[in-house]
């Protein structure tokens, strides 16, 4: 039986965990599901307590989803090179306040115009990126989209 059989009735927001612990690769396991917003599943095997393993795992992926926006899917903190931790935890700093105002002009934007679905289900930009889009064009193009930078920092001034 496969987990989707197994977690079939969970409405949106519900979780279940199976009671009997499960024999995976030679190792004893737990396993748990929630229903996700999106309707999709999300299962968790693991040899720690199941009970927090679900809330452990959502704080886990809001660190890698930093952790990428910082890195290779945003800022390309690793370019930098720098090494002095005060200089490295001043520069993380900002990039933390530029990644909140990228999500939320980010959302502002979704608000007007959602975001397209791509044909596999998934958006085809995360909040993020166009929040970081229409900023760094406005940047980019201050002559052309002076009006259009104005608007996001006006927006950050109000948050």
């Amino acid at each position: 039986m496969n987990g989707k059989q197994l977690f079939q009735g969970l409405k949106v927001g519900e979780r279940r965990v199976l009671k009997r612990n499960r024999r995976l690769w030679g190792h004893w396991v737990q396993v748990a599901a929630l229903k996700l917003l999106d309707g999709e599943l999300m299962l968790i095997v693991t040899q720690q307590s199941v009970e927090t393993s679900i809330a452990d795992y959502g704080k886990r992926w809001a660190i890698e989803t930093l952790f990428g926006i910082l890195k290779s899917r945003g800022f390309n903190l690793e370019d930098t090179h720098l090494r002095e931790m005060k200089r490295l935890s001043k520069l993380v700093a900002l990039l933390t306040l530029a990644m909140v105002w990228a999500i939320r002009v980010g959302e502002w934007l979704t608000l007007q115009t959602p975001i397209p679905i791509k044909n596999h289900g998934r958006k085809a930009k995360s909040i993020f990126q166009v929040g970081c889009d229409y900023i760094r064009d406005g940047m980019i193009n201050f002559n052309i989209a002076r009006q259009q930078l104005l608007q996001a920092i006006h927006f950050l001034s109000c948050t």
